[in-house]
């Protein structure tokens, strides 16, 4: 096993960790880049070039700076006061141990194995640049306007909803008169204080200063 593989598998490996156990969602989306960078890496050394050079263009240039903007617009960089593990951790990794080990021998007693490696495909990273500039260029351009309509979307779900408060509507103050005393009114009709409520027309009532 070539040590450069192994190198990028752990880098991998170590960054797919990350990004599921830091606090930080920032942090978390810098380890998936890392990640993705590590899987570019790997299809390059396996001689994939357009799968390594995808992998650069579309999930580090594009998916994860998408997550960075998502996480900054939300405003969600803050680490939650809970834990990052759950209650149920032992058997969840037991559970995907388990999985793990019967795909890898499912894959180790497969008799593709031990044919011979397929001849490099003849189709180059150049050939296929000039198809999708060329033949496929329509589709290419509605898969951007999709991710640019993705985009201004989540721009617009993450913008804080302004509530405009109630006008507050007063009347002007005005001044009546009852029983020759003059009543100061400000939104409503009030009686003096020392004003008796029975008092009608021709009745006089004094008023203690």
């Amino acid at each position: 096993m070539p040590l450069v593989f192994v190198v990028l598998s752990l880098l991998t490996l170590a960054g797919a960790i990350a990004a599921m156990s830091l606090r930080n969602l920032v942090h978390c989306a810098l380890a998936l880049t890392a990640t993705f960078a590590g899987l570019a890496a790997l299809y390059l050394q396996l001689d994939a070039q357009f799968a390594g050079f995808a992998q650069v263009l579309v999930y580090i240039g594009a998916v994860s700076i998408l997550i960075v903007f998502a996480i900054l617009l939300t405003r969600g960089a803050e680490p939650g006061g809970q834990s990052v593990f759950s209650a149920s951790w032992f058997w969840g990794g037991a559970v995907a141990l388990m999985v793990f080990g019967i795909l890898s021998g499912i894959i180790l007693s497969s008799k593709a194995l031990p044919l011979d490696s397929p001849p490099p495909p003849r189709a180059t990273v150049s050939q296929i640049g000039d198809q999708l500039m060329t033949k496929y260029v329509l589709p290419l351009e509605v898969l951007g306007l999709l991710l640019t309509s993705a985009l201004i979307g989540a721009v617009i779900v993450a913008i804080p909803e302004k509530v405009a408060a109630a006008p507050v509507r007063t009347q002007p103050t005005s001044a009546g008169t009852r029983n020759g005393e003059t009543l100061r009114i400000h939104g409503e009709l009030s009686n003096p204080p020392d004003l008796p409520l029975g008092v009608g027309q021709g009745e006089s009532s004094e008023v203690s200063s």
